[in-house]
């Protein structure tokens, strides 16, 4: 189902395995409303044929797909079997599977192919690359990828933020602190400190670090166009994320 990975191995963060159970707590499903109805609302303008199906690549918990599966059939691709397994309990009527969305080749197109937030973690201009090619592999003609990284080059800040949430007797909280190791490398480092409680009133710290990529926009528009698509720029539409520069891209794949 996919080619051999690439040489570049995900530094694969610990709230993806050993802390996936917690995942629901730092980023809850009810969170993704707003943002999901502004997917399938650029997803309806700019497919050129009546989008039914959807590709997630990255899917994490599924928790996007939680909001889309009401409109369109979903598969969901992650790296990780213990997120896979969180949106299987989320989305049992989704299809799920195992893979790495560089590599990945299903053989069958889909109207709309999504790579949310998890295209963050492609710190190489070839990964980048990779994903795109992924998405217009899977993108049918007249179809619409759209790709969601957190911050381009243009739009990075430093600093910090803090959340979390409590649920079924246990709770989270968490700081995250965004920073650049080298003002000339394209990625830069996410710290990030849980605090995690558990049913019992026991509680301990977890430092985990997250290393992204961070690319110029015109790089994104180069490599978008350059893998066959015609790519578009958008402002993300959002209420948290108003003041701040976010963009989505989207790939449209040309109808012949």
């Amino acid at each position: 189902m996919s080619e051999p990975h690439p040489t570049s191995p995900i530094q694969m963060p610990k709230l993806y395995r050993e802390l996936a159970p917690w995942y629901p707590l730092l980023t809850p499903v009810a969170d993704y409303l707003e943002e999901a109805a502004f997917y399938r609302r650029l997803f309806e303008a700019h497919c050129q044929r009546r989008p039914q199906t959807l590709l997630d690549l990255g899917s994490g918990g599924g928790h996007n797909a939680a909001h889309l599966k009401a409109a369109l059939a979903c598969t969901l691709v992650d790296l990780e079997p213990t997120m896979l397994a969180l949106s299987r309990r989320l989305n049992p009527e989704c299809t799920h599977i195992q893979g790495d969305m560089r590599t990945l080749r299903l053989g069958r197109v889909f109207d709309c192919v999504l790579v949310h937030d998890a295209i963050s973690y492609m710190s190489t201009r070839a990964d980048l690359a990779s994903v795109i090619a992924t998405a217009y592999a899977h993108t049918a003609p007249g179809g619409v990828a759209l790709l969601q990284p957190d911050f381009v080059l243009e739009t990075f800040t430093p600093g910090t933020e803090s959340g979390g949430s409590d649920g079924n007797g246990r709770g989270l909280r968490y700081l995250e602190w965004r920073w650049m190791p080298d003002a000339h490398a394209e990625r830069y480092v996410t710290d990030m400190a849980y605090l995690l409680r558990d049913e019992n009133g026991a509680t301990q710290a977890v430092h985990d670090r997250h290393w992204m990529g961070l690319f110029p926009r015109a790089v994104w528009l180069q490599l978008i166009a350059a893998a066959g698509f015609e790519p578009l720029a958008l402002p993300f539409e959002h209420s948290a994320y108003s003041d701040t520069g976010a963009e989505v891209f989207l790939g449209l794949r040309p109808v012949a």
